[in-house]
């Protein structure tokens, strides 16, 4: 593990994994999670009533009855000290609950799922051990897992005393008991839902809700957005977040950012995908400028085959609504990966046909990459990607330009000169560009139109030898900025 990272929830593992049986026992049960070192599944102690806001313990599965062939076992002599004290406060022994906090014992010692003595105590409604545990000044505002407090599993399974107790101490119920997404069922959990606690932020990172982060998942660099706790009471939130969710994870596609998994049965909830560590298309344009001819077309490319695939996915095409370069992302191979897609509801209004869901609440994110149609909330369909695609081409060719003071009057037909701009490529490059950002819907190409077209001036460029061309003329121009640049110092240097 790198430093500077730490586990989401520490894990203290013990010998065996020890489950609290009808007659009192501990029982042997394996957890169904992986261990993120070994890929192994772990074990873990269970005793007695599971947390308030455990999924399993609402499926059923953590009172289970004990099967026949799980055998019976006693305490072993060698469980470590937080399962000593963890096993006493299920027993209901005050006295050896405190023998173990004077040996040196942690009073908020946990186990794999975060649950500490007063967990347990207030699960299974012993008064004496929860006055112990207080005295000891234990934390009344620790949560498990799944982010249960020893009040809410007190008022959870009915121990109105110990509530009072707690409450009285200042313990505060958490806000969300269960997340927008929770199962009623196990069969009804997702395939793509991943254990929050093999997730790993770098120490010291602001966690910032709504966007995507590096993270790690077992050991890889991963993306993560997080949904904010406060979102939850937001249904528009929650049906945005879902809507993500059920585009993202059904796409796979080599130039389309892969989908790993998301947490739903937890809180917070996240959605998680791949991580490319050369950035986004905006920033690699930022940072080298226009680029050369054949990486354009190679880009250009890789970007179309992602939407060709999107806009063919059934039943129904997936129009992104939101392409720009900040959206197209460059993995360790070369590859373009189209990303930021789903963010957008929309409704359908014929076959081919939608319209924005939420369009002012959209109104301040629209850029120049937005076609007239959706600026103007009217319907629209496909042709707004390719829309937004002639700018990327034109910001690739050009570097990254500032658009923004013409935002108006381009939405009124007004495009970008040419002029000069695409020495080079082939006439039919520059037809491309103005075809894609065509003020009507009807005159833009589709994507696999343009695949087709980019095939062919890539093929062109390739046999007439146009990138040995344009190779000399970047070559010079770079040349005369450096010269340029010598001669505003030794301006500077001459004027001192």
């Amino acid at each position: 593990m790198e430093s500077g990272m730490k586990v989401a929830l520490p894990r203290q593992l013990s010998s065996g994994s020890l489950k609290h049986g009808p007659a009192g026992e501990l029982l042997l049960q394996p957890s169904m999670e992986s261990s993120p070192r070994s890929g192994r599944a772990a074990t873990r102690l269970l005793f007695g009533r599971q947390s308030s806001m455990d999924p399993n313990r609402r499926r059923g599965r953590s009172q289970s009855p004990v099967s026949a062939d799980q055998q019976e076992l006693t305490v072993p002599d060698n469980l470590d000290a937080t399962m000593q004290l963890l096993f006493l406060a299920c027993q209901g022994d005050a006295q050896g609950v405190e023998a173990q906090l004077r040996g040196g014992v942690d009073v908020n010692s946990i186990n794999l799922d975060g649950r500490t003595a007063l967990h347990i105590a207030a699960c299974e409604g012993h008064r004496d051990v929860v006055d112990v545990l207080l005295d000891w000044q234990a934390n009344i505002d620790s949560r498990d897992r799944w982010g249960s407090t020893a009040v809410a599993d007190a008022r959870c399974y009915g121990h109105t005393e110990i509530y009072d107790i707690l409450k009285s101490h200042g313990a505060k119920i958490p806000r969300n008991r269960r997340t927008p997404m929770m199962a009623s069922t196990a069969g009804e959990i997702p395939e793509y839902e991943l254990n929050p606690g093999e997730l790993q932020f770098r120490k010291g990172d602001e966690v910032v809700k709504g966007m995507y982060q590096v993270a790690k998942w077992n050991g890889t660099k991963v993306f993560v957005k997080i949904i904010d706790r406060e979102s939850y009471c937001d249904q528009e939130a929650i049906n945005s977040f879902r809507h993500e969710l059920t585009v993202f994870e059904k796409v796979r596609h080599p130039n389309v950012v892969q989908f790993i998994g998301a947490v739903t049965q937890n809180i917070p909830m996240m959605i998680i995908s791949e991580y490319h560590p050369n950035a986004d298309l905006a920033s690699y344009i930022q940072r080298k400028g226009r680029l050369h001819g054949q990486k354009v077309l190679r880009y250009a490319l890789d970007i179309a085959r992602g939407m060709t695939y999107l806009h063919q996915c059934k039943p129904d095409p997936i129009i992104h609504c939101n392409l720009k370069p900040k959206n197209i992302f460059l993995d360790n191979g070369g590859l373009m990966k189209v990303g930021g897609f789903g963010l957008m509801r929309l409704s359908k209004m014929a076959p081919d046909k939608v319209k924005l869901m939420n369009h002012e609440a959209l109104v301040d994110s629209f850029s120049y990459y937005t076609a007239p149609e959706v600026f103007r909330n009217q319907v629209f369909d496909m042709s707004v990607d390719a829309y937004a695609f002639g700018f990327i081409l034109y910001e690739m060719v050009e570097g990254l330009p500032n658009m923004d003071s013409t935002h108006v009057t381009r939405h009124e037909g007004i495009r970008p000169s040419l002029k000069n701009r695409l020495k080079g490529y082939p006439e039919d490059f520059k037809a491309l560009i103005e075809e894609c950002w065509e003020t009507h819907p009807m005159a833009r190409p589709t994507f696999s139109e343009i695949i087709i077209r980019l095939d062919k001036i890539y093929e062109h460029c390739a046999k007439q030898g146009s990138w040995k061309e344009s190779l000399k003329l970047w070559s010079v121009s770079r040349r005369l900025k450096r010269l340029r640049l010598k001669v505003k110092r030794k301006e500077r240097v001459h004027s001192y």
